[in-house]
């Protein structure tokens, strides 16, 4: 089954925000090198790209939004992989009005199914909704 571009540039970029949040900024040297050795097509490269920039860009605004939200959890205990999904999520959410909340979040729970843990979807989903819920009243 073939991914749809959009997709596997998401995929790409929480990779890619795992391994800054884990390693360091001074991934975002290498950011061109990871997705040239990981992805052949230059959309899907330049769209992951972009979307892995502006989330690290605006990565303060994300955390304090997704830190309003996880409700009986501490932002610092969140795993790294579930972090990067909602970063990305929170990112687009917040700063990408041509996507779709409900097509960011149901992706961001299709991201939680296929890298994280069984409980990851549901927690996702709620945190999104708490976020969406935020962002519209502000």
């Amino acid at each position: 089954m073939k991914t749809d571009k959009r997709t596997r540039a998401r995929e790409l970029a929480i990779q890619a925000l795992y391994q800054l949040d884990v390693q360091g900024t001074v991934l975002l040297e290498h950011l061109q090198d990871f997705l040239l050795e990981n992805e052949n097509d230059s959309f899907v490269r330049r769209l992951a790209a972009d979307w892995s920039r502006g989330t690290w860009d605006n990565l303060k605004a994300c955390d304090q939004l997704i830190a309003d939200s996880v409700i009986r959890w501490n932002f610092s205990r969140l795993a790294p992989v579930d972090k990067s999904i909602l970063r990305l999520a929170c990112y687009q959410l917040s700063f990408c009005p041509d996507i779709p909340p409900n097509v960011v979040i149901n992706e961001a729970i299709e991201l939680a199914k296929k890298f994280s843990t069984t409980q990851s979807p549901a927690f996702v989903n709620g945190v999104l909704d708490a976020i969406l819920k935020k962002l519209k009243s502000g």
